[in-house]
């Protein structure tokens, strides 16, 4: 039984995209706001100054042609919510910093997409009850997206679909 609801769960994960391919490399991600798998500083949350945290990774594979970088909820009462959704930063950019502004196109050609509170770059964690976590998930991709400002993460997970030649994640936590 458990055997066959493990299968379950590989499949479906295979099916969606969001396994990771042997093939792809790992890469590492940092805060220096946070330790992996610790407490996202209150000035990062909708009730503190809802700034973006700074994010940084290591480790991308050769023939990176650009990072994506999603945060999820995954603990939030609708399923898996989107506090960031940004993408084509060149790979030789290897951090975004803190406040990072809430326009669709920054310097470099990076993009912003829409997060799940309907609007563009981050939006702070703000958990109805209980402690939540931030998966800071980084994407190296063969090739630059061509999509627009304000692009979901749904759209953009299935645009990056066969693309993704790495990744890497960093897990902070919430509780209002």
């Amino acid at each position: 039984m458990l055997r066959s609801i493990f299968s379950i769960i590989i499949i479906s994960l295979c099916l969606t995209g969001l396994a990771h391919s042997a093939n792809e490399a790992v890469i590492a991600v940092d805060s220096s706001a946070f330790e992996d798998g610790e407490e996202i500083p209150g000035q990062y949350s909708l009730s503190g100054s809802n700034i973006s945290p700074p994010i940084s990774w290591s480790g991308l594979p050769q023939g990176a042609k650009s990072v994506a970088v999603i945060c999820n909820d995954p603990d939030a009462p609708k399923g898996r919510w989107a506090h960031w959704v940004i993408f084509n930063i060149p790979p030789d950019v290897s951090a975004l910093p803190e406040n990072l502004p809430d326009d669709g196109v920054l310097p470099r050609g990076i993009i912003q997409g829409i997060n799940d509170f309907g609007r563009i770059g981050w939006d702070g964690p703000s958990p109805p009850k209980g402690t939540h976590r931030y998966v800071f998930e980084v994407y190296a991709l063969d090739k630059m997206l061509d999509l627009e400002p304000g692009t979901s993460r749904s759209h953009l997970l299935r645009v990056m679909k066969g693309h993704v030649i790495g990744r890497g994640k960093l897990i902070g936590t919430y509780e209002r």
